[in-house]
């Protein structure tokens, strides 16, 4: 079922058919369940685009006129070389790329080994990006669509067949292998000076009475914000496809309708840029037997090529084609620079073709870029800013998700919504319900509205950059601001330091006149040092002299010092003899005074066993005269008793044996008197032995004493 919308069509249904192109709003939320998502790494650090460079071979013309060849191509170490000569130097530049395609590469080595995953992850519901880039005839739209015939007799691909036509068989070889339920539909467009034309828009007849100019046959296209960072392009017609000889068809039908020119590069030089894409909806089940549909989306994108003016030939109306071609190519340029360098402002809303592609260079699309370069020697300008551009775009880091997946009824909804819409426009113009104006002035508002939306979106840059030039200024008013408060503060601070430095100004100045009158006195203080300093060195001299006579003495005096020191030894030696001799003899000593001690002691036993012998001989003859002195008190006390009794018995008698008694007593007491200084004397002699005894036995211990103090004293030293 193809369908191909109305000449005018209502603004729900464009903004519904535009809005894949390349919009991320919708088609580019998260990775929905059972989703193939992208790797945490690459959501967080964005993944880097992929730059492929194919350089074509020498063309015949090229081949005839011995061309030089300044490019070589190294595919192994995925190198590309080139020599320019500059100032009688040759200078060798090396790029490298993702993979590099020589002169003699093929179509299907270059699918296979590059785009061929990339469809795949179309298939497992990425949004990808394919377009090539390059100067004028070095083989863009061969790479891109491949040669004249899409398809050989057998309906296998020719040998020549490009990019797209490979892709489109690989995408149903897919899904036919998987036996998948899907939809697919495609859209192709072409950007020529700055307007979009839909080259599957339905030809318009022509009235014979207004005759319309050939670029009115294409209805330029308004290119639309969706509001959410994306664009959609409005009024773009979607072809259902079931085959892929329904797409080749289409390829045919567009590729026809492109504007090419003739110019001294090219034969066929292609004067826009070409978008076409595919869109395909693939039935899942998840685990819970729900239905959901996935969404993939390829956009196949052939630039114009950049050109050189005055090599290519181009005069009048092909000049200005290729002015808005170089122009779009340079802003697109200044993108990639931009993203390279992290520039906060990228200026995408300079040219149409780099709004169109914002989300396949640094938004969420897998993008993949061929960029096309010529050997020639006499295009090597341009094949070194190619270079250039695409080692640049290596840089741009991408940040791809899958595409959130839809439930069945959804999508079922929004299609009963959809024919819903068409039937009332059906039926409105089949009952003539609608509007009808004529065609001029159908022209004319078209042309009007077109401006009125070039206006418009001029405005809404002018708005953007007003915008942006006021955030600026209101940035540079609060900077200011805040520099003026910094100022203020630094203001109030320096007069506060100038303050203080006015006081310690006064406090220096103070100081300096002490410190100059303090020099004047050190001045004099000089000049007196400098006197005493004279007078020093004057005595310092006489002390040299002296110095020098003391160090003579000096040295006389350290060998008065060795002579000494000899003597010293002489002397150590002789003590040493001194020492050992007086060794020997207290050793000697020692002995002499042991066995003294010996027989002392053997002495002292011997007087105590003398004295001792001698006391108690002593105390027994005390003893007996003690013994004696009782008894003759006790013969003295019975003499006394009888004389008492004698004197009674006298008492009695008469006087004349009075006087007799009287005689006897007389005659005892003589008797008792000379009895008692007997023993008297006796006592008085043992007393006087005993004292002299004591005295000598004195004598001996104090001798004996001093003796042993002397013995004791010797030993000491």
């Amino acid at each position: 079922e193809k369908r191909g919308g109305t000449p005018s069509p209502s603004p729900r249904s464009t903004e519904k058919s535009g809005k894949d192109l390349t919009r991320s709003g919708d088609a580019n939320g998260g990775a929905g369940a059972g989703g193939n998502a992208t790797p945490k790494g690459d959501k967080e650090k964005g993944v880097n685009v992929q730059v492929i460079l194919r350089c074509r071979p020498l063309s015949d013309d090229e081949t005839k006129g011995n061309t030089p060849v300044v490019i070589s191509c190294n595919e192994r170490r995925r190198e590309v070389a080139a020599t320019q000569v500059i100032a009688n130097k040759q200078i060798d530049r090396t790029f490298a790329f993702d993979k590099v395609f020589g002169p003699s590469s093929k179509q299907k080595d270059l699918f296979e080994q590059s785009i061929s995953p990339i469809v795949h992850e179309v298939l497992e519901g990425y949004n990808c990006t394919i377009f090539a880039y390059g100067q004028t005839g070095t083989g863009k739209t061969y790479t891109m669509e491949g040669g004249g015939t899409r398809k050989a007799k057998s309906g296998e691909l020719p040998t020549d067949a490009g990019v797209i036509p490979r892709s489109v068989r690989q995408i149903f070889d897919i899904l036919e292998a998987q036996c998948a339920e899907y939809s697919m539909k495609v859209t192709f467009l072409e950007l020529y000076n700055e307007e979009i034309t839909d080259l599957l828009a339905p030809d318009e007849p022509r009235f014979p009475v207004l005759p319309v100019p050939e670029d009115k046959n294409k209805k330029p296209i308004a290119l639309m914000e969706d509001g959410k960072g994306g664009v959609f392009v409005r009024g773009l017609e979607e072809e259902v496809v079931y085959s892929a000889g329904e797409i080749y068809k289409i390829l045919d039908k567009g590729s026809a309708k492109r504007r090419t020119a003739e110019t001294l590069l090219n034969k066929q030089s292609s004067r826009s840029h070409s978008i076409f894409s595919i869109t395909i909806h693939i039935k899942e089940l998840t685990h819970e037997s729900e239905e959901m549909i996935k969404i993939g989306k390829l956009n196949l994108v052939d630039l114009a090529g950049s050109e050189n003016i005055s090599r290519s030939g181009a005069r009048d109306g092909r000049a200005r084609e290729a002015g808005e071609i170089n122009k779009s190519l340079l802003t697109l340029g200044r993108v990639i620079n931009a993203l390279v360098e992290h520039s906060g402002h990228v200026p995408y809303r300079d040219s149409k073709l780099t709004r169109l592609l914002r989300d396949s260079l640094g938004g969420k699309t897998k993008t993949c870029i061929i960029a096309t370069i010529s050997p020639s020697v006499y295009c090597l300008e341009e094949t070194l800013s190619t270079l250039d551009y695409a080692h640049r775009a290596k840089n741009i880091r991408n940040k791809p998700e899958v595409n959130q997946k839809m439930m069945k009824s959804a999508v079922i909804k929004d299609l009963y919504s959809e024919i819903d819409r068409l039937k009332q426009e059906v039926f409105a113009a089949r009952e003539k319900n609608g509007i009808y104006i004529p065609r001029e002035r159908y022209l004319q508002e078209e042309a009007e509205k077109k401006a009125m939306t070039e206006k418009i979106e001029k405005l809404g840059v002018d708005l953007e950059a007003r915008d942006k030039q006021l955030v600026e200024l209101k940035e540079l008013y609060d900077a200011q601001m805040l520099l003026s408060a910094e100022l203020g503060e630094k203001l109030e601070k320096t007069q506060k330091d100038l303050e203080d430095t006015r006081h310690a100004l006064h406090d220096l100045e103070e100081k300096y006149s002490e410190a100059k009158s303090t020099i004047k006195e050190k001045e004099f203080v000089i000049f007196n040092l400098q006197n005493s300093e004279k007078s020093l060195v004057d005595c310092a001299y006489n002390l040299r002299a002296e110095l020098e006579n003391a160090a003579a003495d000096v040295s006389g005096l350290f060998s008065k010092i060795e002579r000494k020191d000899k003597i010293e030894d002489g002397n150590r030696s002789l003590v040493q003899r001194f020492r050992s001799q007086l060794t020997q003899e207290l050793d000697a000593l020692h002995k002499t005074v042991s066995t003294s001690v010996m027989q002392q002691e053997d002495h002292l036993k011997e007087m105590e066993d003398d004295m001792q012998s001698f006391v108690s001989s002593k105390d027994e003859a005390a003893q007996g005269l003690k013994e004696s002195i009782q008894n003759l008190k006790a013969l003295h006390g019975s003499g006394i008793t009888a004389l008492d009794n004698l004197a009674g018995e006298i008492d009695m008698n008469s006087q004349t044996t009075f006087e007799k008694l009287n005689s006897q007593v007389q005659s005892h007491t003589s008797d008792l008197e000379k009895c008692f200084g007997v023993i008297a004397l006796g006592a008085d002699n043992l007393l006087n032995e005993l004292q002299c005894s004591l005295s000598k036995q004195e004598e001996r211990l104090a001798h004996f004493a001093n003796k042993q103090r002397e013995v004791c004293n010797i030993l000491r030293h």
